[in-house]
């Protein structure tokens, strides 16, 4: 596995890659790899892409300096991870090639409007103008590209989305299912911070996404559910919502179809999401 840390030669390995006629598939990551990254990159092998895996942690999606703190790392870990799970090329930029007048701030930022400010967006202002610009960087720098994303983050494979769509970007966007752990908790880097009667609340965010794909119901009743199911652990809920899976507009009780089911919830100062699709009939 072939490890860079400059932008200019990860660019050139990209366009080295292109011109003998292979494709390349990007994982992008934050570290602190589980096997929903690694769904990500087998996804891509079996896509037979050249495999280029990144690991930023990026400060520009944080707001809340302590988060930024705790985030876990683990390099030496994920180096042996991603080696053994085929990737071809690790990423890891220094903080200064990618956002070099931090921690001022960059004047260049995306943002998608509408998708970036609500639900995460609404809590954590500027988290998604962070995500937009990032990601935009590693695609930049990588040139055309599959990218592959987990659903697990609904709302920022929503926002990637419409950037790539909006900006014509070179970029195919792979969408990958949510891998949860065998006691149904979605992966995410956050878990690790969980002590054991945390981790068993938190159980009560997949339940509850569970509970509303069980039958279709109006908007009204789906969310009635989430929240009681969250409120009924004790979690402190930021929100349980059903939307317009393309627009996160939040829906109505007239609505039809498919809608999907997000949640955010904090457990002993862990904060976690989870999603789902859900039926919607209308209230008679």
């Amino acid at each position: 596995m072939l490890e860079l840390r400059e932008l200019g030669a990860w660019r050139a390995f990209g366009e080295a890659t292109r011109a003998d006629a292979r494709t390349l598939g990007l994982v992008p990551t934050m570290g602190a790899l589980h096997a929903g990254h690694l769904s990500l990159i087998r996804a891509a092998k079996d896509r037979g892409d050249v495999v280029v895996a990144t690991i930023f942690v990026n400060p520009r999606q944080f707001n809340d300096a302590g988060d930024l703190a705790h985030y876990p790392r683990s390099l030496d870990a994920d180096r042996m991870t991603a080696a053994a799970a085929g990737v071809d090329v690790l990423v890891v930029p220094a903080l200064e090639e990618m956002w070099p007048q931090y921690p001022r701030d960059t004047l260049t930022s995306v943002h998608v409007a509408g998708l970036g400010d609500v639900l995460e967006g609404a809590s954590r202002p500027g988290h998604f103008a962070g995500v937009a610009s990032v990601v935009a960087k590693l695609f930049n720098v990588t040139g055309p590209c599959r990218a592959y994303f987990g659903l697990k983050d609904f709302q920022q494979v929503a926002v990637v989305r419409q950037m790539v769509r909006d900006l014509a970007m070179p970029v195919e966007l792979v969408e990958c299912p949510i891998v949860r752990d065998l006691d149904g908790l979605a992966l995410s880097s956050r878990n690790v911070r969980l002590s054991a009667s945390a981790r068993e609340r938190a159980l009560a965010l997949s339940r509850a996404i569970a509970a509303v794909a069980s039958a279709p119901a109006s908007a009204s009743s789906h969310r009635a559910t989430l929240r009681s199911v969250l409120e009924d652990a004790g979690l402190e809920v930021a929100y349980a919502d059903v939307v317009d899976p393309v627009t996160l507009a939040s829906l109505g009780d007239a609505e039809r179809g498919e809608g999907r089911a997000l949640v955010a919830a904090t457990v002993e100062g862990v904060r976690l999401i989870d999603n789902g699709p859900v039926e919607l009939s209308a209230r008679e």
